[in-house]
């Protein structure tokens, strides 16, 4: 756990000249109480900074911070976890499966993601050919922008289909660029992330879980090459992961999402607040109590996919709260859902974590007809969660293991990073998004628009099918 510090100036201002450098159209004289891209790329310390002002970033633009405009929630407005309980038209659009271009939470989406890879982009131009920066920073900054590129594209390339591929800040090229086909963005992801696996090294930074290492680059070739249909390269990238039992454990699920736990492979901390908030954004958004008005609850559907009461993801992962007409469930693996005290950080925002890793070798080796060894994995969460084991007699069909896959998933990953919304779609489920209550899903709705704005802005920008 971290004390909470604010943001440190140099930091401020060196991600200011991340965002802003496509903007000099106008060179003029640079006072000296200013950082230009030359200052902050002219010794470790001014380019470290760099850095950590992309990490503070990833809990404040909206597709990574777990707030109302993230991939976290967006991602399950989409798919049956949730139910809403506003009529906010952004959120019910994404709850009915009927999301219009103009929606402006959708548009805060893209754009966050983008101006994520544009801050990445910035910061590898400005290490590349630097003579003034040791080379263990040179690779470690170049390790993490890969990594963290190929983890905003892997978004976007699912959430939208082609996306425009951007690998450079000049603002004339990216104001014009067209769609890029997912294949050829799903090679730069596998490229950036295997050059990624070269530069970091195993350990964490000061013990940082908030800095990926080499273990965060593998689960996220491992989760790659899950969604390609690459069962082997999945299996192994996954096992490399679980094997690394001196950085990961399963935890008891009340440890799982705090600060640095023994599950954590990355996660990202409320210290980007800048000030005195210590909470994450999901356990603000998504704890109900008297004084807080969230915009979902769990579905009854959710609810009912806990088949065993002593579950317990389902005892310590769900909560509740009784108004004077209904008793409501919500996401409870963030226990905060504000404080303002400027204390100790004692909880961290998950993004990648070891269950997922189980889940993922259980289904590559399902695919590859490995049966019994997929059973162990999934045996290896449910032991954790505390129901019976499977008995690999009553297992032995492809079809059978992936279903109780796709509930194991449900049920361990819900409320983080739109899982359930690619589950669906990669298991050929739609016509569970098309059942759901309220639903307008239609054969097209795997996708979300091209935000209106951005087609105005860059007349080569195509549209999804069905908008």
């Amino acid at each position: 756990m971290k004390k909470h510090s604010i943001i440190s100036g140099i930091s401020i201002l060196a991600v200011c000249v991340l965002m802003l450098s496509c903007e000099d159209f106008v060179e003029v004289e640079v006072p000296d109480y200013k950082l230009t891209k030359e200052a902050v790329y002219a010794n470790d310390q001014t380019a470290q900074s760099v850095l950590n002002g992309i990490y503070n970033q990833l809990f404040n633009t909206s597709f990574a911070n777990g707030g109302s405009q993230s991939v976290t929630f967006l991602g399950g407005l989409s798919a049956d976890n949730f139910k809403v309980t506003t009529t906010t038209q952004q959120i019910v659009e994404y709850y009915q499966n009927q999301i219009t271009p103009t929606n402006s939470y959708n548009l805060t989406l893209w754009a966050g993601a983008y101006n994520t890879i544009y801050m990445v982009n910035a910061m590898l131009e400005g290490i590349a050919n630097n003579s003034l920066l040791s080379r263990d920073l040179i690779n470690r900054m170049e390790g993490n922008g890969k990594f963290i590129r190929a983890f905003t594209y892997f978004y976007l390339v699912n959430l939208y289909g082609d996306v425009p591929l951007l690998l450079g800040t000049n603002y004339q090229n990216n104001a014009a660029a067209s769609r890029t086909s997912a294949e050829i963005v799903y090679n730069q992801i596998l490229e950036d992330l295997e050059d990624a696996e070269t530069l970091l090294e195993e350990d964490y930074p000061d013990n940082d879980r908030t800095r990926p290492n080499k273990f965060a680059v593998l689960s996220l070739l491992a989760r790659v090459h899950l969604f390609l249909g690459n069962w082997e390269e999945a299996a192994f990238y996954s096992s490399q992961v679980i094997a690394a039992t001196e950085y990961y454990a399963l935890l008891n699920p009340d440890e799982v999402f705090l600060a640095n736990s023994g599950e954590a492979i990355w996660q990202i901390s409320p210290v980007g607040w800048g000030n005195s908030f210590t909470h994450t954004r999901e356990g603000n958004l998504f704890i109900k109590n008297p004084t807080s008005n969230t915009p979902v609850v769990l579905s009854s559907g959710f609810l009912n996919s806990f088949d065993n009461a002593e579950d317990k993801r389902r005892l310590n992962w769900v909560n509740n709260f009784v108004d004077e007409e209904d008793t409501l469930y919500y996401p409870y693996k963030y226990k905060i859902q504000y404080d303002a005290s400027g204390g100790l950080i004692s909880e961290y925002s998950m993004v990648l974590r070891l269950a997922e890793q189980y889940l993922i070798r259980a289904e590559a080796r399902t695919r590859l007809g490995k049966f019994a060894e997929a059973v162990e994995d999934i045996n290896v969460i449910r032991s954790r969660a505390g129901i019976p084991l499977i008995e690999g007699s009553q297992s032995t069909e492809e079809s059978e293991l992936l279903e109780i896959l796709l509930q194991e998933r449900r049920r361990e990953l819900f409320a983080e990073w739109g899982h359930r919304w690619f589950d669906l779609q990669r298991f050929d489920k739609s016509e569970i998004l098309a059942n759901k209550d309220n639903s307008n899903w239609a054969q097209t709705s795997g996708l979300f628009p091209i935000p209106s704005t951005e087609r105005m802005k860059d007349p080569n920008l195509t549209q999804n099918q069905g908008y």
